[in-house]
């Protein structure tokens, strides 16, 4: 039999994979939290409110520091960071079995909708984390099953990598986590290697920005992460949620695939080697547990225990192998079948059809409705900005009118595609915990001052009270001009814009400092 040239089907499969994405990032509009971290690259600094800065250090990579900015310039940083995670995935398989378990577990990870897709074609802080993650678990693989553990450089790196991981999103110090559950388990000499100390004092170097800018901030990103998860009653649906979402997020077929892989190696006893087992396991399943734990009492998000599968991708290529030779197996046509048909299914809705799939009620019209979150941004800004110039050529507003907002979205969405067209200033004017970052971009822009007019636009999918929140800051809220999001004749959404005039308070989030 000849044989395959796996190295060479996987260059095919990442360049056929990047192809398909920019398309998809081409007819797509970022997101709610895609736009929010385009903050993170306006501001930079050492940490951000909700999580570290390496995504908005990326989004300036990928955008040449702010001159290319696009839907697609955004997310190539997690398009190519998917591909080189499937290349360090790819050596992780062929370092603890061969090239064919490399290239099974690379296939697996471009089929799972957290690893391909939320991390791999959106712009999120897992986007930079899974390269650097990948290339963690891949130094510990050499470390570990190549005897390496007394060659220095390869515990320096695993320390930068880890640190650089911690970066984009603080879990990432489950690696050393996990690792330390296996040198308990497996290797309780390395406790008297100097080396693998000096690797974790890496780790904590890089944490020092995050630390820096958390006591300089009175540490109120744990303040606020503490809030979410510090309930104590039992929540046996949220947990059923959190399951099912991964169940969903890692692709049915592909977690399917997990499960059987592992009943079967626990059976047979034969998939791999003991030591293999346990690094696999320690560096996953303790992770999953533990979010589970969380989701118990709290509510969570399928893609925080994302991390931990990407071991257990092991689990299930090495069940194909021993099942199948072929380059494509059956179920790994189905699931990226599967990926593909939800992506091409979800670009057709997002641009041709005419209804919104979530509320109907005139209160909240579109309200839970996923495609408003990745459409109709671009066709409101233009035609709000066409009301601008009649509005200041009619002298109804004067020209440096800010948009006010009291929610990190919409504002995420206002700031990308509304500002950058119009020129105006978004100011968050409301509770830290609902503007976010935008209570420090507000302290680097002019602020409201008494006598200012301001707009206020609020999409009907997420309805906020105007006179409620503003009414004491402004003489006069007139009633709002309405613009509909249009699909194949229909509207599926409205804005409602209003027009705040006589600024006779300055709200207090625009007088404080963070």
């Amino acid at each position: 039999m000849q044989s395959i040239n796996y190295k060479k089907q996987l260059y095919i499969l990442l360049l056929a994979t990047i192809i398909i994405k920019v398309i998809v990032a081409f007819f797509v509009e970022l997101g709610n939290d895609e736009v929010y971290y385009w903050t993170y690259a306006l501001q930079p600094d050492y940490n951000h409110f909700d999580h570290p800065p390496m995504v908005g250090l990326l989004i300036r990579l990928t955008s040449l520091n702010l001159i290319w900015v696009n839907d697609v310039s955004l997310r190539l940083g997690a398009i190519f960071g998917c591909a080189i995670s499937s290349w360090f995935i790819f050596l992780i398989g062929k370092t603890i079995r061969n090239e064919r378990t490399g290239w099974y577990a690379a296939l697996i990870y471009n089929c799972s909708v957290y690893a391909g897709i939320i991390a791999g074609l959106f712009i999120l802080p897992d986007s930079p984390q899974m390269p650097l993650y990948t290339a963690a678990l891949y130094v510990m693989s050499l470390i570990i099953f190549q005897q390496k553990e007394k060659q220095a450089n390869l515990w320096f790196w695993l320390g930068l990598l880890i640190g650089l991981a911690c970066l984009c999103k603080v879990h990432g110090l489950y690696l050393w986590a996990g690792l330390g559950l296996f040198i308990l388990s497996k290797r309780i000499k390395w406790l008297l290697n100097w080396r693998l100390y000096v690797a974790f004092v890496i780790t904590l170097i890089c944490l020092l920005p995050i630390v820096y800018w958390n006591i300089v901030n009175d540490f109120i990103t744990y303040k606020f992460h503490a809030e979410r998860v510090t309930h104590t009653s039992l929540q046996w649906d949220m947990l059923l949620q959190e399951i099912v979402g991964e169940f969903a997020y890692q692709n049915p077929v592909i977690f399917i695939l997990i499960i059987t892989g592992i009943l079967i190696g626990i059976k047979r006893k034969v998939l791999f080697t003991a030591t293999t087992n346990t690094w696999l396991v320690c560096m996953s399943v303790p992770m999953i547990v533990l979010f589970w734990g969380i989701a118990l009492f709290n509510p969570t998000l399928p893609h925080w225990s994302g991390p931990g599968y990407l071991p257990l991708y092991f689990f299930a290529a090495i069940y194909l192998e021993n099942i199948t030779q072929k380059i494509y197996p059956l179920a790994i046509k189905i699931a990226g079948g599967l990926i593909v048909v939800v992506l091409l299914i979800g670009v057709l809705a997002i641009q041709l059809v005419p209804t919104n799939f979530g509320s109907h009620d005139a209160k909240n019209y579109g309200e839970f409705c996923p495609t408003l979150d990745i459409s109709g941004w671009k066709d409101f800004s233009k035609k709000f900005n066409d009301l601008v110039k009649e509005d200041i050529a009619t002298k109804q507003m004067p020209a440096n009118a800010p948009i006010v907002v009291g929610k990190w979205f919409p504002a995420g969405h206002l700031e990308f595609y509304t500002s950058r067209l119009t020129g105006q200033r978004v100011l968050g004017v409301g509770l830290l915990q609902d503007v976010h970052k935008f209570a420090w971009l507000n302290t680097i822009r002019q602020p409201l001052a008494i006598g200012d007019d301001a707009y206020c636009i609020v999409p009907s999918n997420l309805p906020f009270n105007v006179n409620d929140a503003y009414g004491k800051f402004f003489a006069t809220i007139e009633s709002p001009v309405m613009i509909n999001q249009m699909r194949s004749g229909k509207a599926v959404r409205y804005f409602y814009v209003y027009r705040l005039k006589g600024c006779k308070q300055v709200p207090a989030a625009l007088l404080s400092k963070h």
